[in-house]
């Protein structure tokens, strides 16, 4: 019992960001905390690409920049069916432009605000006559015969322009 007593003052615990150290207690003395099991998710149907068999030395890997990115508009580009528009801020004082051929995926107005990353040291590439400056991630993947994609989103909480690495 003792033991029990000091872990708490030598080994303080952390607080996570927004909540409190306490746990959650019922409403009434009588009534339970019944939390909800994590939803199952079936990957038996789902095909993913093979890895790579090309080794690529970290010296090269390491010249990709990889950072957080938030979305500051979204818009579909006109005469296209696939890319949407992204002015992102990337950390600095200039505003990037992204192009991406997600828009069977997403509608622009649910991306508007989120956290993504993005290869940010990529020369630019014109689509459409708009110089795109860079590229978010996705993760890929098929099911059932069908495509489907994932553009990585992140917490909101890490600021845009923080380095991945």
């Amino acid at each position: 019992m003792i033991a029990c007593k000091l872990v708490g003052k030598l080994f303080p615990t952390m607080k996570t960001i927004g909540g409190t150290d306490t746990p959650k207690k019922p409403a009434r003395p009588d009534e339970k905390v019944v939390e909800a099991a994590p939803e199952k998710i079936d990957f038996s149907n789902v095909k993913i690409e093979p890895l790579f068999e090309e080794m690529v030395d970290f010296d090269t890997f390491s010249k990709s920049d990889f950072r957080a990115v938030k979305v500051l508009e979204c818009e579909a580009v006109p005469k296209s069916k696939k890319l949407l528009k992204f002015v992102l801020d990337d950390g600095t004082d200039e505003k990037r432009v992204i192009l991406s051929g997600i828009h069977e995926y997403y509608e622009p107005e649910e991306l508007v605000g989120k956290t993504c990353i993005a290869i940010t040291n990529l020369p630019p590439r014109p689509m459409m006559g708009i110089d795109s400056c860079g590229m978010l991630i996705s993760a890929v993947y098929e099911v059932d015969g069908k495509e489907g994609l994932n553009l990585l989103m992140v917490n909101d909480q890490i600021p845009a322009g923080a380095k991945l690495y």
